[in-house]
């Protein structure tokens, strides 16, 4: 059960890409699905055993690195925070790769996308279960891999290449400062173990590097690396643009996988983060501005599956919050639930994207509720979830956030409870301006388009019900277990806190205002965007006009990718084209070259003098004699 959740997916994965051809588009599919739903249900089963019957285990699987003082076993770890991630990643994945059946049946290579689907599956299941820094890098690298295959699935698109590449680029970055955290981890504990690492982490709080704590070092040489991963402020920009990718990729990357990587390397490193108060600080502040920031472009984007973007590097944001302040596990849970109905929210915009032929600017729909209202409602739901509504699953989590923050008494967790405020007033209303602008006022697309509105079929409106009840109901059933009084049981030493860590007990004693302001500013969010865009759906145009500044600003997103490209592609491009013009054309090739035709022209000035007359040929051999016996008499004279 243990390994068949991991390793399923990969089964899958090679089945689909190595006899693709041979067995066709549609057993390619129904093996990979078939596949991924088997290892949902060792999964489910992995996180009942693990999180509510306490059977924690390490599977070893074999030693993987024997090297002098170095040695790293391959294994599946599998405590409360693996089976949590385990059960969200296999769950979401599965519903997506169904929901991918009926939304890609028209794809001219099928095999090739179920395939690379299965494999970032497996990928983050690595990641998830491994048992040392070394092992989580090999799935950590493995989804950078399966990120940039799928982003540029569709490579006949130079977008798509683009994209694909900035995110493989970006994450590069935050990588680099990743191996430098587990190379400072392993010469301040001698291993890459955890089981080590964790253990000696009150011994390594004296040691230093270059005069700085090492344990503060590597919580933010760490922390980098997750902000690549985890799309935060500063390494943010290839998000969007991972939207080139089809619809169902968008939801396993933003949902399940690729950027809940980084939250989970924080909550994995809480034994090492509890004695770095500095880094901890560094990624509350990070994470509120991130969360902010983001939600401030999310209000006037015009792409449906940007807005939802967007909306998942804010929601990122709250999580590194959590972490900040030492709440990994209100983090862990607000990424747990966020699973769910984030992946609704990316699977419903498909489903409107499938209904209006591949349109994917709000600003050309408009008046399809009744059209598709089964993928209306899903929206509502996810939505509703998102903007912490009560009783949904993010009015559990992404409060318990906020609790978390105003429960740590700090400088930082003020900040980020601030700034988290403000954003889930942000969060509300640009989530109903997409449900307005998508779905209520007169039609805006051509009227071609409006005749074909449809609903999805059942392959693709099922994985949305089954996402549509996580939504609602996960963050009600596990709130108890995952951040209620029950907490320590139920983590049972998976994640660490130090003694002098109060805030998972604080939270639950803050003033009775604090959980009541995130509803009420969620719906002060609702109601304004009821008011700009369904009473007078003429101000957010008049607006836009008088702070046509600040409108332009946030359009291009704090221009980051401008100032990027100011910075770093531009001056890079000038030294590549110097190099190449000056050092490869003029140097390396040049002097070979040189050579080369001075060899040439020598050779050409040889040649005329084979002239094939034997009278030439005599006078050049007399000419030569007369030198060498004038030479000759030369040298005896002296």
């Amino acid at each position: 059960m243990l390994i068949g959740a991991v390793f399923l997916p990969l089964l899958g994965c090679l089945i689909a890409g190595l006899f693709g051809r041979l067995i066709g588009d549609r057993l390619s599919m129904l093996a990979t699905v078939a596949c991924m739903m088997l290892a949902a249900v060792c999964g489910i089963a992995s996180f009942v055993a693990v999180g509510f019957e306490h059977q924690a285990v390490t599977v070893p699987i074999f030693t993987w690195i024997d090297v002098g003082g170095l040695q790293v076993s391959w294994s599946l770890r599998y405590d409360t925070l693996a089976a949590v991630m385990v059960g969200m990643v296999t769950l979401a994945s599965a519903m997506i790769h169904l929901y991918s059946m009926g939304y890609m049946s028209h794809d001219a290579t099928i095999p090739r996308f179920f395939s690379y689907l299965s494999l970032f599956t497996f990928m983050m299941l690595m990641l998830v279960t491994s048992d040392n820094l070394l092992q989580l890098f090999f799935g950590w690298e493995g989804i950078g891999l399966a990120s940039y295959l799928l982003i540029g699935y569709w490579y006949e698109k130079e977008s798509a290449n683009r994209a694909a590449l900035k995110a493989f680029i970006v994450n590069r970055v935050g990588d680099f400062f990743f191996m430098l955290g587990v190379a400072l981890t392993f010469w301040t504990f001698g291993t890459v173990e955890f089981d080590g690492i964790f253990s000696g982490v009150a011994q390594a709080a004296q040691v230093t590097f270059m005069g700085m704590p090492a344990l503060e070092v590597i919580g933010v040489l760490l922390f980098l690396g997750a902000c690549g991963k985890s799309a935060q402020l500063g390494f943010h920009t290839w998000l969007p643009d991972a939207m080139e990718g089809p619809t169902p990729v968008s939801a396993l990357i933003h949902a399940a996988t690729l950027v809940t990587a980084g939250v989970f390397l924080m909550a994995r490193m809480s034994p090492v983060l509890e004695y770095a108060p500095v880094a901890l600080a560094i990624v509350a502040i990070v994470g509120a501005s991130t969360a902010l920031f983001a939600a401030t472009i999310g209000c006037v984007q015009n792409d449906i599956k940007r807005v939802i973007a967007y909306s998942t590097c804010s929601q990122l944001g709250y999580m590194f919050m959590a972490i900040g302040v030492g709440a990994y596990q209100v983090a862990i849970f607000h990424l747990f639930t966020h699973a769910f109905f984030k992946a609704l929210l990316f699977l419903s915009a498909g489903s409107v994207i499938h209904a209006m032929s591949d349109e994917q600017d709000i600003r050309k729909m408009g008046g399809i509720w009744k059209k598709i209202p089964f993928t209306y409602a899903m929206f509502w739901i996810g939505s509703l979830a998102l903007a912490g509504m009560p009783f949904f699953a993010g009015y559990y989590s992404k409060d318990a956030v906020l609790e978390a923050a105003f429960a740590a008494h700090s400088g930082p967790g003020t900040y980020a409870f601030v700034m988290g405020v403000i954003a889930a007033f942000l969060t509300a209303f640009y989530s109903w301006r997409l449900i307005i602008l998508t779905f209520h006022g007169k039609p805006r697309a051509d009227h071609h388009v409006m005749e074909h509105v449809h609903e999805s079929p059942a392959v693709m409106t099922v994985p949305l019900a089954v996402l549509g009840l996580g939504a609602v109901l996960t963050g009600a059933v596990f709130a108890p277990y995952f951040i209620g009084h029950g907490w320590e049981a139920f983590w049972n030493g998976s994640i660490v806190n130090s003694a002098e860590n109060h805030v998972m007990h604080a939270m639950h004693e803050v003033p009775g205002w604090v959980p009541v302001l995130p509803t009420i500013v969620g719906l002060l969010g609702i109601g304004l965007a009821y008011v700009m865009y369904m009473v007078s759906p003429g101000l957010p145009a008049k607006l836009a006009g008088t702070f046509r500044a600040v409108y332009l600003f946030l359009l291009n997103k704090w221009y980051f990718d401008e100032l990027y490209d100011a910075i770093f592609v531009r001056p890079a491009r000038r030294l590549a084209m110097a190099l190449w013009q000056v050092g490869d054309v003029k140097i390396i090739d040049g002097l070979p070259n040189g050579a080369a035709a001075i060899t040439v022209e020598a050779a050409r000035g040889a040649a005329k003098l084979q002239t094939g007359r034997m009278a030439s040929y005599a006078f050049t051999m007399i000419i030569g004699l007369v030198i060498f016996v004038s030479l000759f008499i030369l040298g005896v004279a002296r």
